[in-house]
């Protein structure tokens, strides 16, 4: 019997009609297993606090990694496919992406160091694929920079691919035949 691969969609899309979930879809359409959708914008997920803070790490010293908190950190280790799709704002990604990743970067199920003090990742995805579009040029893609900034060196994650779509609102851009061309490269590329 064959394994059915564990894909997480990781939804940092605001708007339902999201040209970055548009392809993400495609991204989706070429994979095959079992997609769970996390919508960050339906979440409630908040900004680390003290309190929250003095929580986790009290639960991590008892090694109680079943409580609530760790919920999204053991849904990304258990992932074989991460998929990222996150509109490319302010030379990065929504805010909501940064508050996610505060809650999943968790010591003894995401990564864990080892007795010389390096990160040493836990995760078991083979890869992560990240989807970003944007209405003018992507001058420096940031976000994506540090996903795979994280991934490298906490979650043990070595391959990434980004798909980078830009300037869908520049005056007398075709944005159609640019979202054509991109959702082509997708389909043509060897996930």
């Amino acid at each position: 019997m064959e394994n059915i691969k564990n894909i997480l969609f990781i939804n940092a899309c605001a708007r339902p009609e999201s040209r970055t979930l548009l392809l993400a879809g495609e991204v989706l359409g070429r994979l095959s297993g079992e997609v769970t959708e996390l919508k960050l914008f339906e979440e409630r997920l908040a900004p680390l606090d003290y309190g929250v803070l003095e929580k986790r790490t009290g639960l991590i010293a008892s090694g109680e990694y079943q409580d609530p908190l760790f919920r999204y950190a053991g849904q990304f280790a258990g992932a074989d496919e991460i998929v990222i799709a996150a509109p490319y704002w302010d030379l990065f990604f929504p805010s909501i992406l940064k508050v996610y990743l505060e809650h999943i970067c968790i010591t003894g199920i995401t990564f864990q160091y080892t007795p010389e003090g390096i990160p040493e990742g836990l995760c078991r995805a083979r890869h992560i694929i990240y989807v970003t579009t944007a209405g003018g040029p992507v001058y420096q893609n940031m976000g994506f920079d540090y996903v795979k900034a994280l991934s490298d060196t906490f979650f043990g994650i070595h391959e990434h691919v980004a798909f980078t779509v830009q300037n869908l609102d520049v005056q007398g851009a075709d944005k159609n035949r640019i979202l054509r061309k991109a959702a082509e490269e997708i389909r043509n590329y060897n996930f």
